[in-house]
């Protein structure tokens, strides 16, 4: 089938209670991981790109990278997203060049203005027949350019809701209910320490979501900065010459709780980097003689593999939707 929109999927995981995988890909190797795990589980999935993807890898390699796969994944539904697009020309860019859907994030400007910039964002996109997120509140950490320190970040008001969908038409808004972008996403001293001496982060605000759910009834919500930062593969970095103390990330079973509820989207990237710069230091470290790519990116799109088919089994609750 071809690209799709994310309408019908959203509108199935609503009433299903589960989410849809949001993953950021950067080249070839992920996006196969990707879609291959979600080919076997028949889950539907979201491959979505930033402004430092698009800057590195370059708009057409990545559209012509997810056209393949739709090639050789007929049978599951997915879309191409912009995660976090800056501003209106970046979107527009996206939404010309094939794009489904688009997110635009204009949560660090005052309501009004962020009401304002993503209502243009909106109208433009749906002539074209693509989709668009939007963002209220402000997660703090670093992903690609998006960069927020923690005093600079808010939760989202669910007071604000109702007016900023209802004025700008977006069609998905991404709330902030405690989560990060980053492999950093919690300060040890904001955690707890289990038994076994792992930290354990502070707990979602749920009751931010499950306000923002009662005042949008059927609405799609989104968590952005969603990775659970496996602790096996930042174990693996820090065993091969790496450096990743106090790495953490959000509890899997908080964000299993989420999907049951209205959060129809979760956004996973950095799990995805650790999982492949994990397995290439592993592989290098171990045999210091090797220096054929395919010999190293081979193992590491296997895990990214295992990785997102245990998020779609465990996490998401998306295996069998497609």
């Amino acid at each position: 089938m071809p690209l799709v929109t994310s309408t019908e999927m959203f509108k199935k995981a609503y009433d299903g209670g589960y989410a849809i995988g949001a993953f950021n890909v950067n080249n070839m190797e992920i996006v196969q991981g990707i879609t291959e795990a979600c080919q076997e589980e028949h889950a539907p999935v979201i491959l979505q790109v930033s402004k430092g993807a698009r800057a590195y890898a370059n708009h057409t390699y990545l559209v012509k990278l997810v056209e393949a796969a739709v090639e050789c994944c007929p049978d599951i539904p997915i879309v191409l997203h912009l995660d976090h697009g800056p501003d209106f020309e970046t979107c527009k860019s996206c939404i010309d060049g094939g794009f489904t859907s688009v997110m635009i994030d204009a949560s660090s400007k005052p309501f009004a203005e962020n009401i304002e910039i993503t209502k243009k964002v909106v109208e433009y996109a749906h002539d074209h027949g693509v989709v668009v997120e939007a963002e209220l509140g402000t997660l703090a950490g670093i992903e690609d350019e998006v960069k927020v320190a923690a005093h600079e970040a808010s939760y989202t008001h669910p007071e604000e809701v109702e007016e900023f969908v209802s004025k700008t038409g977006c069609d998905s808004l991404a709330i902030a209910i405690g989560t990060s972008h980053g492999a950093y996403k919690f300060k040890p001293e904001q955690c707890t320490v289990n038994e076994q001496g792992i930290l354990v982060p502070p707990p979602l605000r749920f009751d931010v979501l499950k306000e923002v759910s009662k005042r949008l009834p059927g609405f799609p919500i989104v968590l952005h900065g969603s990775s659970s930062v496996p602790q096996e593969y930042v174990k693996m970095i820090n065993e091969h010459g790496g450096k990743m103390p106090n790495a953490i990330g959000v509890p899997e079973d908080q964000l299993r709780e989420a999907a049951k509820l209205s959060v129809c989207k979760i956004n996973i990237d950095s799990d995805l980097r650790l999982a492949m710069t994990g397995t290439v230091r592993a592989f290098l470290d171990e045999h210091p003689d090797k220096f054929d790519p395919r010999e190293y990116l081979k193992p590491a799109r296997a895990n990214i593999k295992e990785l997102v088919r245990h998020k779609l089994v465990d996490v998401l609750g998306c295996s069998g939707k497609a």
